[in-house]
C-alpha cells in the first residue's frame, strides 16, 4: 500500500514537472520587426514595380498579413510608444518626438540635447506610469532585448532586461544612440541575446527597430548601383536601396531562427512606424503627405503575424488592423491577455475582427507642448471605417474636413466630404466620442 502511494506521488510529481516544462516551452518567443520611415507601397508584395524585398515578401506570404494596417500616429516616437504599451499617444503622453522649449542653442547640438533631456523627463515620467510589454512579459519569466530606435532614454527605462540604447544626452542619446547600429552594422547583438536566453532556458522578446530605411540614406554601394539605372533620380535610388537593405537584414534574422530551430516557437510581428514618400530632388528628405501627415502615406502599413503551425498564413485585404492591436495580440498569445489595460484587439480572434468597424489615428505636432494637455499639440484626428476615411483638422489649421473612399481612392485624390454630409456627421461623432474617452 505504501509502495502504491509513493508511486502515485511520484507520478503526480512527474506530471506536475512535465506540465510546468510543457507550459514553459509553450510560451512563444516574440520578435517585433519595426521598419523606420517606409511607405506602405514600398514592398514587392504590396506591388512596388522596382523595390525588391524578397525576404519580407516571403514573410508576408507565410504570415497572417493585413494590408489595411495603420499606425496610431505618423511620427516615430508616439508610434513606438503605442507599440510598447497598447495605448494611443494621448494616453501614453508621448505625442511627439521632442518637447517644445526655448533654447539659445542650435537644435540637435550637444548643448541642446542636454536641455532637451531635462524637458523630456517630464513627459517620460508620465509615460513610465504605463506598463510596457517588456515589463509585463518579464513578470512571466521572459528576457527582452531593445535594439534600434528608442526614444524613452535607455532600454532600462522601458523595462527591457537587456538593450543597446543608453539614452545619455551628454553622449548623443535622443532616439536610439548606440542601438542604431543594429542592422546597419550587423545582427550579432540579437544573436548573442537569443543564445543567452537559450542557455538560461527562458523565452525571449526582441525589439528590432533598425534605422532602416531611415535617413541617412547610405546603402551599400552594390545596392545603390542596382537601383541607379532604375530610379528617376539618385535620391530615389538611394531610398529604394535602403528598403532592400532592410529586407536583407530581415532575411538574416529569419534564417537564424530556422537554423537554430526557433522559428516554430517564435511569433514574429512586422510593422512600419510611419510612412515616407521620398523627395526626388533631395536625399534624406520626405515629401508632404507622408511622414508627419495623416494621409495614408503617413500612417498606413502592412502588419504581419508569423508563427508557423500556430497562425495560419493569409493575406487579409479586408479587415482594419491598428498598431495598437500588436501589444494586445502579443499578450494574448503569451497567456497574459487582460493583465494590463490596452486599447487594441487580439487580431487572432476572428470574432473580434468581424465586430470591429473602425480604427483611429492622431497627428500631433513634432514638438510636445504640455504633458498634461495633449490637445495643445493636436493637429489632426482620423477615423477609418469600412470604405471611409475621415480626417478632421484642428480649427486653427484652417483645413476643410476631408473624407475619402479609401479603398477606391487609396491615394486620397478626391475629397468627397461635401457630397456625403451624413457620413461626415456620423464619423465625426464617432471620432469625437473616441477622443473624449481616450483623452481623459
Amino acid at each position: 500500500m505504501k509502495r502504491i502511494k509513493i508511486t502515485y506521488l511520484l507520478i503526480v510529481f512527474l506530471g506536475v514537472a512535465y506540465s510546468s516544462a510543457f507550459a514553459q516551452s509553450e510560451k512563444p518567443n516574440i520578435i517585433y520587426i519595426i521598419s523606420d520611415d517606409q511607405g506602405w507601397t514600398d514592398f514587392g508584395f504590396m506591388g512596388h514595380p522596382q523595390i525588391e524585398t524578397p525576404n519580407i515578401d516571403r514573410l508576408a506570404k507565410e504570415s497572417l498579413t493585413f494590408t489595411r494596417g495603420y499606425v496610431t500616429a505618423p511620427l516615430c516616437s508616439p508610434s513606438l510608444a503605442t507599440l510598447i504599451t497598447g495605448l494611443y499617444p494621448q494616453q501614453t503622453k508621448i505625442t511627439g518626438n521632442d518637447p517644445l522649449f526655448e533654447s539659445k542653442e542650435r537644435r540637435y547640438s550637444p548643448e541642446w540635447q542636454l536641455e532637451r533631456s531635462k524637458e523630456y523627463q517630464i513627459f517620460l515620467n508620465e509615460f513610465q506610469k504605463r506598463p510596457t510589454i517588456p515589463q509585463t512579459l518579464g513578470k512571466a519569466g521572459y528576457l527582452s532585448l531593445q535594439t534600434g530606435k528608442w526614444w524613452g532614454k535607455s532600454w532600462k527605462d522601458a523595462g527591457f532586461t537587456h538593450g543597446m540604447t543608453h539614452g545619455n544626452a551628454a553622449t548623443g542619446g535622443r532616439h536610439g544612440d548606440a542601438g542604431l547600429a543594429i542592422g546597419r552594422e550587423g545582427m550579432k547583438p540579437i544573436y548573442d541575446f537569443i543564445q543567452l536566453a537559450g542557455k538560461e532556458e527562458k523565452p525571449f522578446m526582441v525589439w528590432y527597430a533598425p534605422f532602416l530605411p531611415h535617413s541617412p540614406h547610405t546603402p551599400p554601394d552594390s545596392l545603390l548601383q542596382k537601383y541607379l539605372p532604375k530610379a528617376p533620380s539618385e535620391a530615389i535610388a538611394k531610398y529604394w536601396a535602403m528598403c532592400e537593405w532592410l529586407d536583407l537584414t530581415v532575411g538574416e534574422l529569419m534564417n537564424f531562427l530556422k537554423e537554430n530551430s526557433l522559428d516554430k516557437n517564435t511569433m514574429v510581428v512586422f510593422v512600419v512606424d510611419n510612412g515616407w514618400i521620398q523627395n526626388p530632388d533631395q536625399t534624406n528628405q520626405f515629401m508632404p503627405g507622408s511622414k508627419q501627415d495623416p494621409a495614408d502615406f503617413g500612417i498606413r502599413t502592412p502588419i504581419m503575424f508569423h508563427w508557423p503551425g500556430r497562425i495560419a498564413p493569409k493575406v487579409d485585404t479586408t479587415h482594419l488592423v491598428s498598431s495598437v492591436d500588436i501589444p494586445t495580440t502579443t499578450l494574448a498569445v503569451t497567456g497574459l491577455e487582460g493583465v494590463t489595460p490596452m486599447e487594441g484587439i487580439n487580431v487572432l480572434d476572428q470574432a473580434a475582427l468581424e465586430t470591429r468597424k473602425s480604427i483611429y489615428a492622431v497627428d500631433f505636432s513634432h514638438d510636445m507642448v504640455d504633458v498634461h494637455a495633449p490637445e495643445k499639440s493636436l493637429e489632426h484626428r482620423v477615423i477609418i471605417s469600412g470604405d471611409w476615411k475621415l480626417i478632421l483638422a484642428e480649427p486653427e489649421k484652417g483645413i476643410a474636413v476631408q473624407l475619402y473612399q479609401i479603398k477606391k481612392d487609396p491615394f486620397e485624390k478626391i475629397n468627397v466630404a461635401n457630397q456625403n454630409p451624413e457620413v461626415v456627421k456620423k464619423l465625426t461623432q464617432e471620432l469625437e466620442d473616441w477622443w473624449e474617452r481616450t483623452s481623459k
